[in-house]
């Protein structure tokens, strides 16, 4: 199926949303939801079909061309179908990564739009908000360096004059600048205070991924980021609400990845203590499984 599928998907043109997002659909749960043989053959089949890849460009490219104003407040046909692709690449350049498929076409994308997107919202839903963000991950995951992939932006193309001291930060992190990496950590800090719990979980994995890139890169910038003071009123805002456990996985995320960079002025360790409390007094059995995974996360790196 995957073959006419791929096809079908080729010979369309984004504003067939009505076929192309089931389509495009279907081709993100045959990557997911099968074996790892058959995954690694359905990768090389997707990848090898230009067509295909020269569609998913012109879906990623609507993403900036379609009018914000315009958006409902419910998901419209048109945002179904860039959460769609945008998806559908974050698993491309996963899966490409993993098995070394060999690429047969590349997508361009504009790392400056990908950041603003997450920056600035701009009156996203918030399942495409996720979607970008799926695939924002999946660079700074490889490095920005996919084969699949080629990233366009004013910050990608190498200075042709000697460095500033100024920006000698700036080229240790290419590329992202400091000033988008500060800007997108405060938009990141800001999109969790909404507590949507699909928004909650897709901004803590972008977090705990870019403080990731940034210690391989710079680990002064990467713990600078990790101990930011406002990191501690982001947190007792989470615990605020209505539920003011420890016990809530995007809260445990987030104090794992202070532990894990050593953020005491963040989380001291009497929390660390009352967060084991809560943990032994808690019947783990009943607990929902993104809270139990994220709690042995917190265990292990404890």
């Amino acid at each position: 199926l995957l073959f006419p599928v791929c096809n079908l998907c080729g010979k369309c043109r984004p504003r067939d949303t009505d076929l192309l997002q089931p389509s495009l659909n279907f081709l993100y749960w045959s990557l997911h939801q099968t074996t790892p043989c058959s995954q690694q053959r359905a990768v090389a089949v997707l990848l090898s079909n230009v067509s295909l890849l020269e569609l998913l460009q012109k879906v990623l490219e609507c993403t900036w061309l379609w009018s914000p104003p315009s958006r409902p407040a419910c998901l419209s046909s048109e945002d179904a179908l860039l959460c769609s692709g945008w998806l559908l690449v974050a698993s491309l350049l996963l899966y490409q990564h993993r098995y070394n498929t060999e690429v047969h076409q590349t997508l361009s994308v504009d790392l400056t739009e990908v950041l603003n997107a997450v920056i600035f919202r701009n009156k996203k839903p918030i399942l495409l908000l996720v979607s970008i963000m799926q695939f924002l991950r999946a660079v700074l995951r490889q490095n920005f360096s996919s084969s699949l992939l080629v990233i366009v932006g004013q910050n990608t193309a190498p200075s042709t004059t000697e460095p500033q001291p100024s920006s000698l930060q700036d080229t240790a992190l290419h590329p992202l600048a400091m000033q988008q990496v500060f800007s997108l950590v405060v938009s990141l800090q800001n999109l969790l205070v909404h507590k949507c719990l699909l928004l909650s979980q897709a901004v803590v994995a972008c977090l705990e991924t870019l403080v990731e890139y940034l210690y391989v890169k710079n680990q002064d910038v990467a713990l600078h980021v990790a101990s930011q003071p406002w990191h501690r009123f982001l947190l007792f805002t989470l615990l605020s609400g209505g539920q003011k456990s420890f016990l809530q996985p995007q809260v445990l995320r987030l104090v794992t990845l202070f532990v894990r960079y050593q953020s005491s002025n963040i989380i001291s360790q009497k929390e660390i203590s009352q967060i084991i409390q809560e943990a032994a007094e808690a019947n783990i059995a009943e607990l929902p499984e993104a809270t139990s995974h994220a709690l042995h996360l917190f265990l292990s790196q404890v």
